[in-house]
């Protein structure tokens, strides 16, 4: 495959050093990963600039859950995205849906013109959306560069079929990138079924923490999650991924 994306997620920076040196040749920045991401600071941000020689996006998304934001959260969203353009990041990854699960035409305007002249992707609201074949239409005539998507399943292989129908539809007016556990494997059964050339992928594994005194039996967070599993971008399966990539 001559030309490709493979978009690293990534919310720290020593994962955007690991996920560029292993051949990603993008990079999405969040913080929060295990929770789907939400949006980084200005410093994690700019530190990841000056060690890493890559394309920036940015995900912009003020909390867990859904994508339906009140007047505050969408304030938020619209300041965000002006101030990453203003820190020179490449893109911004961006959605909002309206309660009956369409695409939220009216704010992602506003959000279009924010942006300026960033590449912008609708992430993975696209995922929860009623009728993803009209979102499609919806965010080519916004001027969407990019939609991520898993063909509204859990993962890109369980929604091929969708993915398929989605990448047909675009004809090109905006790019279809597969999310959601994607890997070299994955790359290498999806490409053929639907041309699609953009992949976006975490590729993180598991490393225990550096502490020796450890706690037993307070969390900070949710149940289930330890404060002592660091999650990391593993560089053999970006290598891999990067390998099958060339290989198609």
């Amino acid at each position: 495959m001559r030309e490709y994306i493979l978009e690293g997620c990534v919310d720290s920076v020593e994962s955007a050093v690991i996920a560029t040196e292993a051949g990603a040749n993008r990079l999405e920045l969040c913080s929060s990963l295990v929770i789907g991401g939400t949006t980084p600071t200005a410093a994690f941000f700019e530190e990841v600039q000056k060690s890493c020689r890559n394309r920036i996006h940015v995900l912009i998304r003020p909390r867990f859950g859904d994508f339906c934001y009140t007047d505050h959260e969408f304030s938020i969203i619209r300041q965000e995205v002006r101030s990453f353009r203003q820190l020179g990041a490449e893109g911004v990854v961006i959605g909002i849906l309206t309660p009956d699960g369409r695409l939220d035409r009216e704010r992602m305007e506003i959000l279009m013109d924010a942006a300026g002249g960033m590449s912008v992707t609708l992430h993975r609201a696209f995922d929860l959306c009623a009728d993803p074949f009209a979102a499609v239409e919806e965010a080519a005539s916004l001027g969407i560069d990019t939609i991520l998507t898993s063909g509204q399943q859990n993962s890109c292989l369980e929604g091929k079929e969708c993915l398929r129908k989605l990448t047909e539809q675009s004809r090109g007016r905006v790019a279809i990138m597969a999310g959601g556990g994607v890997c070299g494997a994955a790359i290498r059964e999806l490409y053929p079924a639907t041309g699609i050339t953009a992949y976006h992928m975490s590729g993180k594994r598991s490393r225990d923490s550096a502490m020796v005194y450890r706690r037993n039996g307070v969390q900070m967070g949710a149940g289930g999650l330890s404060e002592y599993e660091i999650y990391q971008t593993d560089r053999g399966m970006i290598r891999e991924a990067v390998s099958v990539l060339h290989e198609l």
